[in-house]
């Protein structure tokens, strides 16, 4: 695996371990100020409902952290993949549904590390 496709991996995992810090401890506190536009008394009913969502966030940075410890090289490739998509497509969904800026955020990275795995062809999928 490229170093350009680690590095692009590792920030997603980070990126969706701050995801799912936020949803999972941070909704009711933090929640408030990062969607000013929400009612303020809409995060303490919907803490639970944010929190399940966190778990998800977190199993994708867990994914995509694991593909990183992988050693054989296509299975690496794979899981590493796999996560990717998994991301790629809930940035669409949420793009759909909620903001277009979440495919910014979540599915261009996601494609991009994507690419960057099947840029290097010599380790193979």
């Amino acid at each position: 695996m490229s170093k350009f496709a680690v590095i692009m991996i590792g920030a997603i995992a980070v990126l969706h371990s701050y995801i799912a810090w936020f949803e999972i401890f941070a909704w009711t506190t933090v929640g408030p100020k990062v969607f000013a536009n929400f009612a303020p008394d809409l995060f303490e009913p919907t803490k639970a409902i944010a929190a399940n969502q966190g778990i998800y966030n977190a199993f994708l940075a867990a994914g995509l952290l694991w593909s990183l410890f992988i050693r054989d090289i296509k299975w690496q490739k794979r899981i590493a993949t796999c996560f990717l998509l998994f991301v790629a497509i809930a940035g669409i969904f949420g793009a759909m549904t909620v903001s277009p800026r979440i495919a910014l955020v979540q599915t261009v990275p996601a494609v991009v590390a994507m690419a960057l795995l099947l840029l290097k062809r010599k380790e193979t999928i």
